[in-house]
Protein backbone atom coordinates (compact mmCIF):
# COMPACT_ATOMS: atom_id res chain seq x y z
CA UNK A 1 0.00 0.00 0.00
CA UNK A 2 2.72 2.30 0.75
CA UNK A 3 4.82 1.88 -2.26
CA UNK A 4 1.17 2.29 -4.27
CA UNK A 5 0.61 5.47 -2.72
CA UNK A 6 4.26 6.73 -3.47
CA UNK A 7 3.84 5.59 -7.28
CA UNK A 8 0.54 8.04 -7.14
CA UNK A 9 1.36 10.50 -4.73
CA UNK A 10 2.30 12.87 -7.86
CA UNK A 11 -0.70 12.26 -9.65
CA UNK A 12 -2.86 12.42 -5.91
CA UNK A 13 -1.46 16.00 -4.94
CA UNK A 14 -1.60 17.27 -8.99
CA UNK A 15 -5.76 16.17 -8.82
CA UNK A 16 -5.95 17.51 -5.43
CA UNK A 17 -4.46 20.74 -5.56
CA UNK A 18 -6.91 21.04 -9.14
CA UNK A 19 -10.19 19.26 -7.96
CA UNK A 20 -10.07 21.28 -4.27
CA UNK A 21 -11.14 24.89 -5.73
CA UNK A 22 -13.38 23.41 -8.10
CA UNK A 23 -15.40 21.25 -5.58
CA UNK A 24 -15.68 24.22 -3.49
CA UNK A 25 -16.74 26.56 -6.23
CA UNK A 26 -19.22 23.46 -6.90
CA UNK A 27 -20.19 23.23 -3.43
CA UNK A 28 -20.85 26.87 -3.41
CA UNK A 29 -23.53 26.50 -6.11
CA UNK A 30 -25.12 23.87 -4.01
CA UNK A 31 -25.22 25.94 -0.99
CA UNK A 32 -26.62 28.60 -2.97
CA UNK A 33 -30.01 25.94 -3.60
CA UNK A 34 -29.44 24.79 0.26
CA UNK A 35 -29.60 27.75 1.62
CA UNK A 36 -33.05 28.69 -0.16
CA UNK A 37 -34.03 25.05 1.12
CA UNK A 38 -33.45 25.81 4.93
CA UNK A 39 -34.74 29.53 4.80
CA UNK A 40 -38.01 28.42 3.24
CA UNK A 41 -38.16 25.46 5.73
CA UNK A 42 -37.64 27.42 8.56
CA UNK A 43 -40.82 29.49 7.35
CA UNK A 44 -43.79 30.15 10.37
CA UNK A 45 -46.40 29.91 7.54
CA UNK A 46 -46.58 27.57 4.42
CA UNK A 47 -43.02 25.85 5.11
CA UNK A 48 -44.22 22.59 3.91
CA UNK A 49 -46.14 24.02 0.97
CA UNK A 50 -43.22 25.71 -0.21
CA UNK A 51 -40.68 22.97 -0.15
CA UNK A 52 -43.18 21.08 -2.04
CA UNK A 53 -43.46 23.42 -4.62
CA UNK A 54 -39.65 24.26 -4.74
CA UNK A 55 -39.24 20.62 -5.38
CA UNK A 56 -41.12 20.40 -8.28
CA UNK A 57 -39.80 23.59 -9.76
CA UNK A 58 -36.03 23.19 -9.06
CA UNK A 59 -36.78 19.72 -10.14
CA UNK A 60 -38.23 20.88 -13.75
CA UNK A 61 -35.74 23.61 -14.35
CA UNK A 62 -32.58 21.65 -13.47
CA UNK A 63 -33.84 18.49 -15.81
CA UNK A 64 -33.95 20.73 -19.11
CA UNK A 65 -30.92 23.36 -17.24
CA UNK A 66 -28.34 20.22 -16.87
CA UNK A 67 -27.91 19.52 -20.64
CA UNK A 68 -26.73 23.05 -21.17
CA UNK A 69 -24.20 23.10 -17.82
CA UNK A 70 -23.03 19.68 -18.80
CA UNK A 71 -22.59 21.07 -22.70
CA UNK A 72 -21.06 24.01 -21.34
CA UNK A 73 -18.44 22.23 -19.01
CA UNK A 74 -16.92 19.87 -21.83
CA UNK A 75 -14.96 22.93 -22.52
CA UNK A 76 -12.90 22.57 -19.74
CA UNK A 77 -10.77 19.48 -20.63
CA UNK A 78 -10.64 20.78 -24.53
CA UNK A 79 -9.13 24.14 -22.88
CA UNK A 80 -6.57 21.81 -20.76
CA UNK A 81 -5.61 19.91 -24.22
CA UNK A 82 -5.30 23.31 -26.32
CA UNK A 83 -3.16 24.63 -23.82
CA UNK A 84 -0.55 21.78 -23.08
CA UNK A 85 -0.34 22.05 -27.58
CA UNK A 86 0.58 26.13 -26.43
CA UNK A 87 -2.45 26.31 -29.07
CA UNK A 88 -3.56 30.07 -26.89
CA UNK A 89 -5.87 31.36 -29.82
CA UNK A 90 -7.57 27.94 -29.39
CA UNK A 91 -8.43 28.83 -26.61
CA UNK A 92 -9.81 31.99 -26.96
CA UNK A 93 -11.77 30.81 -29.66
CA UNK A 94 -13.18 27.99 -27.57
CA UNK A 95 -14.06 30.36 -25.03
CA UNK A 96 -15.95 32.60 -27.21
CA UNK A 97 -17.83 29.65 -28.73
CA UNK A 98 -18.65 29.06 -25.66
CA UNK A 99 -20.66 31.59 -24.47
CA UNK A 100 -22.60 31.65 -27.67
CA UNK A 101 -23.30 27.63 -27.01
CA UNK A 102 -24.61 29.11 -23.76
CA UNK A 103 -26.70 32.19 -24.58
CA UNK A 104 -28.10 29.57 -27.24
CA UNK A 105 -29.07 26.72 -24.63
CA UNK A 106 -30.18 29.41 -22.63
CA UNK A 107 -33.03 30.84 -24.99
CA UNK A 108 -33.99 27.14 -25.57
CA UNK A 109 -34.11 26.32 -21.79
CA UNK A 110 -36.26 29.01 -21.05
CA UNK A 111 -38.89 28.01 -23.81
CA UNK A 112 -38.94 24.54 -22.83
CA UNK A 113 -39.32 25.40 -19.35
CA UNK A 114 -42.15 27.88 -19.48
CA UNK A 115 -44.07 25.22 -21.74
CA UNK A 116 -43.69 22.46 -19.31
CA UNK A 117 -44.94 24.96 -16.46
CA UNK A 118 -48.12 25.59 -18.26
CA UNK A 119 -48.75 22.07 -19.10
CA UNK A 120 -48.07 21.00 -15.34
CA UNK A 121 -51.16 19.64 -14.30
CA UNK A 122 -49.95 16.52 -16.86
CA UNK A 123 -47.92 15.51 -13.45
CA UNK A 124 -50.91 15.26 -11.37
CA UNK A 125 -49.21 16.45 -8.19
CA UNK A 126 -50.95 18.47 -5.53
CA UNK A 127 -53.41 21.16 -6.45
CA UNK A 128 -53.14 23.45 -3.62
CA UNK A 129 -49.04 24.09 -4.67
CA UNK A 130 -49.83 24.49 -8.55
CA UNK A 131 -49.65 28.52 -8.67
CA UNK A 132 -46.81 28.77 -5.97
CA UNK A 133 -44.76 25.97 -8.35
CA UNK A 134 -45.69 28.00 -11.47
CA UNK A 135 -44.68 31.52 -10.03
CA UNK A 136 -41.62 30.52 -8.65
CA UNK A 137 -40.22 28.23 -11.43
CA UNK A 138 -40.70 31.50 -13.94
CA UNK A 139 -38.70 33.15 -11.64
CA UNK A 140 -35.71 31.18 -11.47
CA UNK A 141 -35.94 30.33 -15.44
CA UNK A 142 -35.18 33.88 -15.75
CA UNK A 143 -31.51 33.36 -13.76
CA UNK A 144 -30.45 30.43 -16.56
CA UNK A 145 -28.86 32.53 -18.97
CA UNK A 146 -26.80 34.57 -16.85
CA UNK A 147 -25.82 30.98 -14.52
CA UNK A 148 -24.96 29.35 -18.34
CA UNK A 149 -22.46 32.49 -19.25
CA UNK A 150 -20.83 32.06 -15.88
CA UNK A 151 -20.44 28.63 -16.27
CA UNK A 152 -19.26 28.98 -20.13
CA UNK A 153 -16.85 31.13 -18.84
CA UNK A 154 -15.86 29.13 -15.63
CA UNK A 155 -14.96 26.26 -18.18
CA UNK A 156 -12.43 28.36 -19.99
CA UNK A 157 -10.69 29.84 -15.98
CA UNK A 158 -11.23 25.91 -14.49
CA UNK A 159 -9.45 24.36 -17.68
CA UNK A 160 -6.04 26.62 -17.69
CA UNK A 161 -6.17 25.66 -13.56
CA UNK A 162 -7.80 29.05 -12.28
CA UNK A 163 -10.59 27.29 -10.33
CA UNK A 164 -9.96 29.50 -7.31
CA UNK A 165 -11.39 32.55 -9.35
CA UNK A 166 -14.43 30.95 -10.02
CA UNK A 167 -15.18 29.58 -6.43
CA UNK A 168 -14.03 33.04 -4.86
CA UNK A 169 -16.89 34.38 -6.71
CA UNK A 170 -19.26 31.75 -5.86
CA UNK A 171 -18.77 32.16 -2.13
CA UNK A 172 -19.42 35.84 -2.66
CA UNK A 173 -22.25 35.08 -4.23
CA UNK A 174 -23.62 32.72 -1.43
CA UNK A 175 -23.05 35.07 1.02
CA UNK A 176 -24.98 37.83 -1.12
CA UNK A 177 -28.31 34.67 -1.57
CA UNK A 178 -28.79 34.22 2.10
CA UNK A 179 -28.73 37.98 2.92
CA UNK A 180 -31.26 38.43 0.22
CA UNK A 181 -33.34 35.30 1.35
CA UNK A 182 -33.75 36.48 4.60
CA UNK A 183 -35.13 40.11 3.56
CA UNK A 184 -36.82 38.93 0.83
CA UNK A 185 -38.31 35.56 2.11
CA UNK A 186 -39.30 37.17 5.70
CA UNK A 187 -39.75 40.93 4.17
CA UNK A 188 -36.92 42.47 6.32
CA UNK A 189 -36.44 46.49 6.57
CA UNK A 190 -37.48 48.12 3.23
CA UNK A 191 -38.14 44.97 1.51
CA UNK A 192 -41.46 42.89 0.84
CA UNK A 193 -42.47 39.71 2.16
CA UNK A 194 -42.31 37.23 -0.63
CA UNK A 195 -41.87 33.93 1.16
CA UNK A 196 -40.32 31.30 -1.96
CA UNK A 197 -40.85 33.42 -4.57
CA UNK A 198 -38.41 36.08 -2.42
CA UNK A 199 -35.67 32.80 -2.57
CA UNK A 200 -36.50 32.69 -6.38
CA UNK A 201 -35.95 37.07 -6.66
CA UNK A 202 -33.15 36.36 -4.58
CA UNK A 203 -31.32 33.77 -6.78
CA UNK A 204 -31.78 35.47 -9.78
CA UNK A 205 -29.86 38.47 -8.12
CA UNK A 206 -27.25 35.96 -6.78
CA UNK A 207 -26.21 34.50 -10.47
CA UNK A 208 -26.27 37.82 -12.90
CA UNK A 209 -23.61 39.02 -10.07
CA UNK A 210 -22.03 35.82 -10.54
CA UNK A 211 -21.83 36.19 -14.29
CA UNK A 212 -20.94 39.88 -14.45
CA UNK A 213 -17.77 38.89 -11.80
CA UNK A 214 -16.26 36.33 -13.56
CA UNK A 215 -16.46 38.18 -17.06
CA UNK A 216 -14.96 40.94 -15.54
CA UNK A 217 -11.21 39.19 -13.99
CA UNK A 218 -11.21 37.18 -17.29
CA UNK A 219 -11.72 39.91 -19.68
CA UNK A 220 -10.60 43.13 -18.35
CA UNK A 221 -7.16 42.03 -15.86
CA UNK A 222 -4.07 40.75 -16.27
CA UNK A 223 -4.67 37.34 -15.60
CA UNK A 224 -6.02 35.85 -19.07
CA UNK A 225 -3.77 38.46 -20.86
CA UNK A 226 -1.73 36.30 -23.15
CA UNK A 227 -5.32 34.32 -24.62
CA UNK A 228 -5.94 37.06 -25.97
CA UNK A 229 -3.45 38.71 -28.20
CA UNK A 230 -4.94 37.85 -31.46
CA UNK A 231 -8.33 39.24 -31.90
CA UNK A 232 -10.92 36.51 -32.44
CA UNK A 233 -14.53 38.04 -33.17
CA UNK A 234 -17.61 36.18 -32.72
CA UNK A 235 -18.46 35.66 -35.95
CA UNK A 236 -16.65 32.49 -37.46
CA UNK A 237 -17.38 30.17 -34.68
CA UNK A 238 -19.79 27.96 -35.91
CA UNK A 239 -17.30 24.77 -36.56
CA UNK A 240 -16.37 25.18 -32.88
CA UNK A 241 -19.41 25.96 -31.33
CA UNK A 242 -20.86 22.44 -33.13
CA UNK A 243 -17.88 20.69 -31.94
CA UNK A 244 -19.14 21.52 -28.52
CA UNK A 245 -22.54 20.83 -29.41
CA UNK A 246 -22.09 17.69 -30.71
CA UNK A 247 -19.94 16.16 -27.80
CA UNK A 248 -21.67 18.34 -25.13
CA UNK A 249 -25.15 17.66 -26.16
CA UNK A 250 -24.37 13.49 -25.54
CA UNK A 251 -23.03 14.61 -21.77
CA UNK A 252 -25.80 16.73 -21.13
CA UNK A 253 -28.21 13.66 -21.31
CA UNK A 254 -25.70 11.83 -19.56
CA UNK A 255 -26.98 14.24 -16.98
CA UNK A 256 -30.25 14.50 -18.36
CA UNK A 257 -31.27 11.03 -17.48
CA UNK A 258 -30.11 10.63 -14.29
CA UNK A 259 -31.74 13.94 -12.84
CA UNK A 260 -35.08 13.17 -14.92
CA UNK A 261 -34.75 10.12 -12.82
CA UNK A 262 -34.48 11.39 -9.49
CA UNK A 263 -36.98 13.98 -10.59
CA UNK A 264 -39.57 10.89 -11.42
CA UNK A 265 -38.14 10.33 -7.86
CA UNK A 266 -39.78 13.55 -6.49
CA UNK A 267 -43.19 13.00 -9.04
CA UNK A 268 -43.55 9.47 -6.85
CA UNK A 269 -42.92 10.95 -3.66
CA UNK A 270 -46.25 13.46 -4.40
CA UNK A 271 -47.88 10.61 -5.46
CA UNK A 272 -47.54 9.57 -1.58
CA UNK A 273 -47.95 12.82 0.34
CA UNK A 274 -46.93 16.61 0.51
CA UNK A 275 -44.81 15.55 3.40
CA UNK A 276 -43.61 12.29 1.79
CA UNK A 277 -42.40 15.42 -1.12
CA UNK A 278 -41.09 18.00 1.21
CA UNK A 279 -39.04 15.11 3.09
CA UNK A 280 -37.15 13.73 -0.50
CA UNK A 281 -36.29 17.54 -1.30
CA UNK A 282 -34.80 17.89 2.57
CA UNK A 283 -32.64 14.76 2.46
CA UNK A 284 -31.31 15.06 -1.40
CA UNK A 285 -30.07 18.40 -0.38
CA UNK A 286 -27.32 16.60 1.60
CA UNK A 287 -26.89 14.12 -1.01
CA UNK A 288 -26.66 16.97 -3.73
CA UNK A 289 -24.00 18.81 -1.76
CA UNK A 290 -21.74 15.37 -1.93
CA UNK A 291 -22.64 14.82 -5.01
CA UNK A 292 -21.39 18.19 -6.44
CA UNK A 293 -18.10 17.83 -4.67
CA UNK A 294 -17.69 14.24 -6.71
CA UNK A 295 -18.49 16.67 -9.86
CA UNK A 296 -15.46 18.96 -9.10
CA UNK A 297 -13.07 15.83 -8.61
CA UNK A 298 -14.58 14.46 -11.94
CA UNK A 299 -14.05 17.77 -13.71
CA UNK A 300 -10.43 17.71 -12.34
CA UNK A 301 -9.96 14.22 -13.15
CA UNK A 302 -11.32 15.24 -16.77
CA UNK A 303 -8.71 18.12 -16.72
CA UNK A 304 -5.85 16.40 -16.35
CA UNK A 305 -6.66 13.26 -18.42
CA UNK A 306 -7.15 15.83 -21.55
CA UNK A 307 -4.23 17.26 -20.65
CA UNK A 308 -2.43 13.56 -21.19
CA UNK A 309 -4.68 13.17 -24.15
CA UNK A 310 -2.82 16.35 -25.51
CA UNK A 311 0.22 14.78 -24.94
CA UNK A 312 -0.26 11.31 -26.53
CA UNK A 313 0.62 9.59 -23.24
CA UNK A 314 -1.66 6.71 -22.56
CA UNK A 315 -0.18 5.92 -19.11
CA UNK A 316 -1.05 9.64 -18.15
CA UNK A 317 -4.33 9.20 -18.74
CA UNK A 318 -4.63 6.06 -17.02
CA UNK A 319 -3.11 7.39 -13.64
CA UNK A 320 -5.33 10.36 -14.01
CA UNK A 321 -8.33 8.55 -14.31
CA UNK A 322 -7.36 6.02 -11.58
CA UNK A 323 -6.41 9.26 -9.08
CA UNK A 324 -9.74 10.73 -9.42
CA UNK A 325 -11.86 7.43 -9.39
CA UNK A 326 -9.72 6.98 -5.90
CA UNK A 327 -9.93 10.13 -4.42
CA UNK A 328 -13.65 10.17 -5.02
CA UNK A 329 -14.44 6.81 -2.77
CA UNK A 330 -12.69 8.48 -0.07
CA UNK A 331 -14.31 11.33 -0.15
CA UNK A 332 -17.22 9.78 -0.27
CA UNK A 333 -17.08 7.13 2.12
CA UNK A 334 -16.19 9.84 4.83
CA UNK A 335 -19.46 11.74 4.00
CA UNK A 336 -21.34 8.21 3.87
CA UNK A 337 -20.00 8.35 8.01
CA UNK A 338 -21.15 11.62 8.45
CA UNK A 339 -24.28 11.20 7.06
CA UNK A 340 -25.58 8.12 9.09
CA UNK A 341 -24.22 9.53 12.47
CA UNK A 342 -26.09 12.96 11.96
CA UNK A 343 -29.17 11.47 9.56
CA UNK A 344 -31.51 13.22 12.59
CA UNK A 345 -29.92 16.02 13.39
CA UNK A 346 -29.13 17.01 9.80
CA UNK A 347 -33.11 16.83 9.21
CA UNK A 348 -33.89 19.03 12.17
CA UNK A 349 -34.15 22.24 10.82
CA UNK A 350 -37.91 21.90 9.09
CA UNK A 351 -40.96 23.06 11.56
CA UNK A 352 -42.77 19.59 10.75
CA UNK A 353 -42.15 16.23 12.67
CA UNK A 354 -43.37 13.97 10.11
CA UNK A 355 -41.13 15.62 7.70
CA UNK A 356 -38.07 15.65 9.86
CA UNK A 357 -38.65 11.76 10.38
CA UNK A 358 -38.82 10.62 7.12
CA UNK A 359 -36.32 13.11 6.03
CA UNK A 360 -34.15 10.97 8.69
CA UNK A 361 -34.93 7.70 6.99
CA UNK A 362 -34.26 9.04 3.45
CA UNK A 363 -30.33 10.29 4.36
CA UNK A 364 -29.40 7.06 6.21
CA UNK A 365 -30.05 5.57 2.41
CA UNK A 366 -28.59 9.25 1.32
CA UNK A 367 -24.98 8.07 2.59
CA UNK A 368 -24.81 4.58 0.91
CA UNK A 369 -25.80 5.19 -2.55
CA UNK A 370 -23.62 8.68 -2.99
CA UNK A 371 -20.78 6.08 -2.65
CA UNK A 372 -21.80 4.59 -6.32
CA UNK A 373 -23.04 8.15 -6.83
CA UNK A 374 -19.24 9.68 -6.61
CA UNK A 375 -17.69 6.70 -8.91
CA UNK A 376 -20.39 6.93 -12.27
CA UNK A 377 -19.97 10.66 -11.72
CA UNK A 378 -15.93 10.74 -11.82
CA UNK A 379 -16.31 7.61 -15.14
CA UNK A 380 -18.27 10.08 -16.40
CA UNK A 381 -15.97 13.58 -15.97
CA UNK A 382 -12.86 11.38 -17.21
CA UNK A 383 -14.49 9.68 -20.20
CA UNK A 384 -15.24 13.44 -21.13
CA UNK A 385 -11.47 13.96 -20.89
CA UNK A 386 -10.78 11.10 -23.68
CA UNK A 387 -13.97 12.81 -25.44
CA UNK A 388 -15.98 9.54 -25.35
CA UNK A 389 -19.56 10.57 -25.09
CA UNK A 390 -22.14 8.33 -27.17
CA UNK A 391 -21.99 4.61 -25.44
CA UNK A 392 -21.63 6.19 -21.75
CA UNK A 393 -24.97 8.00 -22.28
CA UNK A 394 -26.54 4.85 -23.30
CA UNK A 395 -25.26 3.28 -20.44
CA UNK A 396 -26.78 5.46 -18.13
CA UNK A 397 -29.99 5.71 -19.73
CA UNK A 398 -29.90 2.07 -19.27
CA UNK A 399 -29.21 2.64 -15.73
CA UNK A 400 -31.43 5.13 -14.92
CA UNK A 401 -34.31 4.54 -17.16
CA UNK A 402 -34.48 0.66 -17.59
CA UNK A 403 -33.28 -0.31 -14.04
CA UNK A 404 -33.58 2.78 -11.45
CA UNK A 405 -37.18 4.20 -12.15
CA UNK A 406 -39.03 0.83 -12.64
CA UNK A 407 -37.44 -0.53 -9.68
CA UNK A 408 -38.29 2.62 -7.42
CA UNK A 409 -41.80 2.42 -8.85
CA UNK A 410 -42.24 -1.34 -7.97
CA UNK A 411 -40.46 -1.43 -4.73
CA UNK A 412 -42.26 1.61 -3.75
CA UNK A 413 -45.67 1.01 -4.57
CA UNK A 414 -46.20 -2.61 -5.95
CA UNK A 415 -44.36 -3.65 -2.47
CA UNK A 416 -45.56 -0.96 -0.78
CA UNK A 417 -42.12 0.35 0.74
CA UNK A 418 -42.83 4.19 -0.20
CA UNK A 419 -40.21 6.30 0.27
CA UNK A 420 -37.39 3.68 1.33
CA UNK A 421 -38.71 1.48 -1.92
CA UNK A 422 -38.21 4.42 -4.09
CA UNK A 423 -34.33 5.24 -3.07
CA UNK A 424 -33.77 1.74 -3.14
CA UNK A 425 -34.73 1.80 -6.58
CA UNK A 426 -31.99 5.25 -7.20
CA UNK A 427 -29.76 3.30 -5.15
CA UNK A 428 -29.76 0.37 -7.91
CA UNK A 429 -29.72 2.84 -10.78
CA UNK A 430 -26.26 4.02 -9.38
CA UNK A 431 -24.20 1.05 -8.76
CA UNK A 432 -25.60 -0.41 -12.42
CA UNK A 433 -24.22 3.59 -13.72
CA UNK A 434 -21.04 2.89 -11.83
CA UNK A 435 -19.91 -0.30 -12.71
CA UNK A 436 -20.87 -0.05 -16.14
CA UNK A 437 -19.09 3.67 -16.95
CA UNK A 438 -16.18 2.45 -14.96
CA UNK A 439 -15.63 -0.37 -16.75
CA UNK A 440 -16.01 1.67 -19.98
CA UNK A 441 -13.30 4.11 -19.10
CA UNK A 442 -10.26 1.16 -18.61
CA UNK A 443 -11.56 -0.81 -21.83
CA UNK A 444 -11.63 2.16 -23.92
CA UNK A 445 -8.48 3.99 -22.91
CA UNK A 446 -6.89 0.54 -23.90
CA UNK A 447 -7.58 1.17 -27.50
CA UNK A 448 -7.79 4.61 -27.98
CA UNK A 449 -5.09 5.10 -30.78
CA UNK A 450 -2.38 8.36 -29.82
Amino acid sequence: MKNLFKTYQSDITATYQLALPIIAGQLGIMLMGFADTVQVGRMDKGAVQALAASADANGILINIAIIGYICLQIVSPLVSKAQAEQNYSECNRLLKANILVAILMGIVCGIIVVAISLNIDLLKQPVEIKTLTQEYLWIITLSTIPSFIFSAIKSFTDGLGYAKLSMQITFSALILNVILNHCFINGVWIFPEWGLNGAGVATLISRIYMMLALAYFTFKTEIFKEYFQEKIPFKGLGRIMKNILKIGIPSGLQGFSEIAAFYGAVVMMGWISIEHKAAHLVAIGYVSMTYMAATGIAAAGGIRVGASLGEKNRVGILRAGTTALALSLVFMGFCTIILLIFNVEFASYVKNENVVILAAELIIWGGFFQLFDGVQAVSLGILRGIQDVNVPTLMTVFAYWGVGLPMSYVLGFNYDLKHIGIWIGLTLALFASASLLSWRFYNKVKRLRL
